[in-house]
């Protein structure tokens, strides 16, 4: 992930255009939407739902400019209902996806918490991500470091979103192991991050390397 959490811009994978940028790039960068049966527009998350993509680049700029402009319709070739605070809902729905992927990883035994754990699971490489609450005490947060030369980090999430994550009412600390499940965690938090009003807590801390 780059400086703020997103991924790395490369050539793998199918790409689409969006329709606010003009921008070509791979999918796991943008959301996809369709337009239903009642000409609402509708977020396809998990990019499952029948019917002719949309696509906009996971970003709020990007997302406000297709709704400022119309150009969800423009896309469509057909009036398109935008439901009101797109943007917002988008947000929320990608935050309780990045929940729900990282509690799956935690109850495969891929993911850990507590500040100890993860710096045990540091210590020993045994982290290919350190995610950290967003509205967690900066001092706190410095002690800990990416795992590797070009290591991992999320910092989208607040201590109550990632409590939701591990069972617990708040947490700041915690890592993710290599597996398929982290991979997905990585881009959908990826694309939470830009959709974040601010940063989220993803600027790194100055010196650290992300992928």
């Amino acid at each position: 992930m780059t400086r703020g959490g997103r991924p790395n811009t490369r050539a793998e994978g199918p790409e689409r255009r969006c329709i606010a940028t003009g921008e070509v790039q791979p999918k796991h960068g943008l959301i996809r939407f369709v337009v239903g049966p009642d000409s609402e527009l509708v977020p396809d998350l998990r990019e499952k739902l029948p019917g002719r993509g949309i696509w906009v680049a996971a970003d709020r700029a990007a997302l406000d400019k297709a709704v400022a402009k119309n150009l969800f319709a423009r896309a469509a070739r057909q009036p398109v209902v935008v439901p009101e605070g797109l943007a917002d809902r988008i947000e929320a729905a990608m935050a309780g996806r990045v929940v729900e992927l990282i509690s799956l990883a935690r109850k495969a035994g891929a993911a850990v918490t507590g500040y100890e754990k993860v710096k045990d699971w540091l210590v020993k490489d045994q982290a290919e991500v350190l995610i950290q609450a967003s509205d967690g005490s900066e001092r706190g947060k410095t002690k800990l470091r990416p795992p590797g030369k070009d290591g991992r980090f999320i910092g989208c999430l607040t201590a109550r979103e990632l409590g939701l994550a591990f069972g617990r009412e708040n947490v700041i600390h915690g890592a993710l192991a290599a597996g398929g499940l982290t991979a997905r965690v990585v881009e959908e938090a990826a694309k939470l991050s830009g959709l974040r009003r601010n940063d989220g807590g993803n600027a790194h801390r100055k010196g650290t390397k992300t992928t």
